[in-house]
C-alpha cells in the first residue's frame, strides 16, 4: 500500500483537517506526493512572478487559512510525477473528487475551475491544485 514520505506528511499537516483527511484516504488507494500546503508571501510572489499562479499574496487559497494557520489549499500529484501526462494528472483528479464527494467535502480541481467537467475549456491549467469550496 502507498504511503506518504516525510515531506509529504509534513506539508499535508499545513492544510484544513477536511484536506488532511481526503489525501490521507487518497493515499491508501493511489501513490502520491503532496508538493505545497500553505504558501509563505515570498514563494506566493515567486509563483506569481514564474506564471505558476493567478495570484499575488495573499490571494491564493494556499494563503487562506482555516483552522487557524491551515491552508485551503493543497498541490498533489500522482507518483512518479510526470507533468506530460495531462491524461493521468486528469485521472487522478477524478479519483479525488469522487473520494471527496463520498467524504461529504467540497473541492475544485485546478484543471476544472468552473466544475463543469469538460477539461479543454480551461484558460489556466493547475493540475496538481485542489482547494475546498
Amino acid at each position: 500500500m502507498p504511503r506518504f514520505g516525510p515531506k509529504s506528511k509534513e506539508r499535508l499537516s499545513e492544510c484544513d483537517p477536511k484536506l488532511q483527511a481526503l489525501f490521507n484516504e487518497v493515499i491508501k488507494h493511489v501513490d502520491c506526493s503532496v508538493l505545497e500546503g500553505i504558501r509563505t508571501k515570498e514563494k506566493q510572489d515567486r509563483m506569481f512572478a514564474e506564471g505558476k499562479s493567478k495570484f499575488k499574496y495573499p490571494g491564493s487559497k494556499h494563503n487562506i487559512a482555516n483552522d487557524g494557520d491551515k491552508s485551503i489549499a493543497i498541490d498533489v500529484t500522482p507518483y512518479p510525477v510526470d507533468w506530460k501526462d495531462r491524461e493521468r494528472q486528469t485521472l487522478f483528479a477524478g479519483f479525488v473528487i469522487g473520494t471527496a464527494k463520498g467524504m461529504g467535502i467540497n473541492i475544485r480541481w485546478g484543471g476544472d475551475w468552473d466544475m463543469d467537467f469538460e477539461v479543454n475549456d480551461n484558460k489556466f491549467d493547475d493540475f496538481p491544485h485542489f482547494e475546498l469550496i
